[in-house]
């Protein structure tokens, strides 16, 4: 089984073919930056109406069990997630309306301060909001998870201590092995994972080691050791893969509506676009590349198994369901 749990393309039929060829079972994309609720629904409506012309390549995810209806018939489940609190506005009865349409992640923050927490770019980390704290709390009882990737250490620590259920850091590194802004602490890391929580490993070049010139085997290792600090089973795949996005999409993942100037973010002013993807990982055929990476740094079959999709499958069971 293979699940990738966090994409951004150019949506099309080639990406869609792609992801057949490289064996992705589910794939979460993201579908708000910083559309409001409207723009959001109309992103819906944009896939719903790819599952009607493409039902032999993708079909729509909700729960664990669509990973396996997908598998059987070979397809691809599609899981929708939020990069910013933005689609639920300031209305915390959006929570459960978003999760009904389909949402199953959503992060409480993008790089800057949001309703409900501090984004990793603000000077200072105040930590979870008042409706932060009462977003989480009902993302809990609907089954939205709680997605911390682009969030402040305080303000992700604080989450997986006040959630009752998993969070997730669904596309970051090891701050340690490649000390990127966007890249998780020790404590940060060690708090999502010891409450259950989860870390997808991102591909997008300025999260690796040596950005695109980052080599297979480094990644691996990195995988490797993180599974030996933390425990295997809360490791997955989540690539931030950007295929075919022009760069002008580079702007409005950072900038939105917030600023009329620019935000390079973690690129600079003279590498403004996305960056170039590492040569053992141009798109999603690629997989394989990592699953033959991890057996060969010395990973075991059911470990590799379980960070290439085993444990995000695992994890969409126990948390996409609503509690009473």
């Amino acid at each position: 089984m293979r699940i990738d749990n966090l994409q951004y393309a150019n949506w099309s039929e080639k990406v869609f073919r792609q992801m057949r060829e490289g064996g992705l079972d589910a794939v979460q994309v993201t579908i708000a930056y910083h559309e409001n609720f409207r723009e959001t629904v109309q992103n819906f409506e944009k896939w719903n109406r790819w599952f009607e012309k493409f039902p032999n390549l993708i079909m729509k995810g909700k729960c664990a069990r669509d990973v396996d209806r997908a598998k059987e018939t070979g397809r691809t489940a599609i899981f929708f997630g939020f990069q910013n609190p933005s689609p639920i506005e300031d209305d915390i009865g959006l929570v459960e309306i978003v999760h009904t349409l389909g949402a199953r992640f959503m992060q409480l923050s993008y790089n800057n301060q949001s309703l409900l927490a501090t984004g990793c770019y603000e000077a200072e980390d105040s930590g979870i909001t008042r409706m932060g704290k009462q977003v989480i709390r009902e993302m809990n009882r609907v089954g939205l998870v709680i997605d911390m990737s682009h969030s402040a250490d305080r303000s992700t620590i604080e989450a997986a201590e006040i959630s009752e259920r998993p969070i997730a850091i669904t596309h970051a590194n090891p701050h340690e092995w490649s000390p990127a802004l966007r890249n998780k602490k020790d404590d940060v890391i060690r708090a999502v994972t010891e409450r259950g929580g989860m870390i997808g490993f991102s591909l997008y070049p300025h999260h690796l080691k040596n950005k695109s010139d980052c080599t297979l085997e480094s990644f691996c290792v990195m995988i490797a050791r993180t599974a030996d600090k933390y425990g295997v089973e809360h490791l997955g795949i989540g690539s931030d893969l950007c295929q075919d996005q022009p760069d002008s999409v580079v702007e409005w993942m950072r900038v939105g509506r917030w600023s009329k100037e620019i935000d390079y973010g973690e690129g600079s002013a003279t590498d403004a676009g996305f960056p170039t993807m590492p040569g053992w990982f141009r798109d999603n055929r690629d997989f394989g590349n990592i699953e033959k990476g991890l057996v060969s740094v010395g990973m075991s079959t059911k470990e590799v198994a379980g960070v290439m999709g085993g444990n995000w499958h695992r994890f969409y069971a126990e948390n996409f369901t609503p509690r009473g």
